[in-house]
């Protein structure tokens, strides 16, 4: 028992040192017509817009019709042993037992059901769980990191990915169960110079994408509480944002329920802000990470520095899941190809993607 937790704890950490190459690796398993804007990410017909759209042109639906969750096949190669006899249910419950991060709880998550790009950017959805998710994903990655060290650090075959053969098309939302959480690049417009904000994710805290750097704020695409008036009033792409701004940025707790939007601060702010065209925001679509099948949207935000002072007043450098990343005595990195160059070898896929993505469409933010 010892022996396979052991094993299946360095498996998991197999790839520090080595994310980028993994995630190489992950990519050639792939057609290139499927690849995104470089060699990062993956993204499905229609899934990633040519020029990001204004937030309120992506159109949600959400349905309360219960839709079946695509299952995965056995997980005994991916899991380690609970007991001499049993293996642990799940991953979440072997990632609470044998890596302890501070932060890992099951809440509701909308899940993806389907997605429309005929007339702009369309996307409907249901519920799932945060569990549910995460317990494929990391399953998703297990496998690919064990097979590759089975293979001396080079491409498996897929006769070594099982779980991931198993899914005929990882674009389809009816054949892989999706919850595509929110990551939205933080721009901030001064006199001399843009600035944007990464966030370096602390390993001990979170349950994945430790140690990593990410676009800020970033976080899954949940509701406050699974009680029916909290489902629907949560389900707002710009609602969510606030959200994670509250808890990245101010430091403020993770609510539970009964948020209300417009009476309450920083939300009553943030949002007044952006009715008034001083905070805007854009949204470029979906990719997917190539080495968990994790579906994300991407979303860019922009505001001047003195909305940002006004907004974020109360800027903490170090939150529950990390900490800001500055430079030169300021919150932040100049928004410069050089300044980009340094900090994407830090980035994890999807944020490095959009920040790529950002940078060559600058203009359309000034």
């Amino acid at each position: 028992m010892l022996r396979s937790q052991r094993e299946w704890v360095a498996v998991r950490r197999a790839a520090e040192g080595y994310g980028r190459e993994l995630n190489e690796v992950a990519m050639r398993l792939y057609p290139r017509d499927r690849w995104v804007f470089g060699d990062c990410v993956l993204s499905g017909e229609g899934w990633t817009l040519p020029r990001p759209v204004e937030l309120d042109h992506a159109r949600l639906a959400f349905t309360a019709a219960h839709a079946a969750a695509p299952r995965l096949g056995p997980l005994d190669h991916v899991l380690p042993l609970a007991t001499e006899h049993e293996r642990f249910s799940d991953f979440s419950a072997a990632v609470g037992a044998l890596v302890r991060p501070r932060l890992l709880e099951d809440r509701p998550s909308y899940r993806l059901l389907d997605l429309s790009h005929e007339d702009g950017l369309a996307l409907t959805f249901g519920l799932t769980t945060y569990f549910e998710v995460f317990t494929l994903r990391e399953a998703m990655a297990h496998e690919l990191k064990a097979a590759w060290l089975r293979r001396g650090r080079s491409t498996p075959d897929w006769s070594d990915l099982p779980l991931r053969a198993a899914v005929a098309d990882p674009f389809d939302p009816a054949g892989l169960l999706m919850s595509p959480g929110i990551g939205t690049l933080t721009i901030r417009r001064d006199a001399d110079g843009d600035r944007f904000l990464v966030h370096r994710r602390d390993g001990r805290a979170v349950a994945d994408g430790g140690s990593l750097c990410t676009v800020v704020p970033a976080g899954e695409f949940q509701p406050t509480s699974p009680a029916p008036a909290d489902v629907r009033a949560d389900f707002d792409l710009w609602r969510n944002i606030m959200r994670e701004y509250s808890e990245e940025l101010l430091g403020h707790p993770e609510r539970a329920g009964g948020v209300d939007y417009h009476t309450e601060e920083p939300f009553r702010a943030m949002d007044r802000a952006r009715r008034d065209g001083r905070f805007r925001v854009w949204h470029y679509g979906l990719v997917l990470d190539p080495v968990t099948l994790g579906a994300s949207q991407r979303t860019v935000a922009v505001l001047d520095g003195e909305v940002f002072d006004e907004l974020f007043a109360g800027l903490v450098t170090t939150n529950a899941e990390g900490w800001i990343v500055g430079e030169r005595g300021r919150v932040g990195v100049p928004f410069t190809d050089e300044a980009i160059g340094r900090v994407e070898r830090l980035l994890t896929p999807a944020s490095r993607t959009l920040v790529r993505m950002a940078w060559r469409d600058r203009e359309l933010f000034g």
